[in-house]
């Protein structure tokens, strides 16, 4: 029973494994991203805004490595490609860290909303768009 409930999941996970693997390590960088944050502003008392910056800066070398590696298995070794791809990925890590801090301005200073919850609501917007951005437009498979 136990090796058919393994061999399913296993098959499953093979099967989906680009989307388990973004699901785990985006969960990952998720972890960083508040965990850092939590401390900038917490610990350092930081002001929101540059707590969400820098743990930004942190989280994204972070999850540059291991989309690259983990989750869509890029091929790219010379220098131009990988020159590229880096600026294609911060480019658009910009793009949702430039959504994420109006989301948190319009939640936090406009809406009044607790700056942990509104962390926490911007990060799921932000880890689908980069999905999104990473799968059709980052690493997507040459023809």
């Amino acid at each position: 029973m136990i090796k058919k409930v393994w061999n399913w999941g296993w098959g499953l996970y093979k099967e989906h494994e680009e989307g388990f693997n973004y699901l785990i390590f985006g969960f990952l960088a998720f972890v960083l991203n508040y965990i850092l944050y939590f401390l900038f502003a917490s610990t350092l008392h930081m002001h929101y805004m540059l707590a969400t910056a820098l743990s930004w800066v942190l989280t994204v070398v972070f999850a540059y490595w291991t989309n690259r590696t983990f989750v869509f298995k890029s091929k790219n070794k010379d220098v131009q490609s990988l020159g590229k791809e880096f600026a294609s990925f911060i480019g658009a890590r910009v793009a949702t860290e430039f959504l994420e801090l109006g989301m948190m301005f319009v939640m936090v200073d406009l809406a009044g909303i607790n700056e942990y919850l509104s962390k926490f609501v911007c990060q799921m917007v932000v880890i689908l768009a980069n999905y999104f951005l990473s799968k059709l437009w980052i690493f997507k498979e040459k023809k």
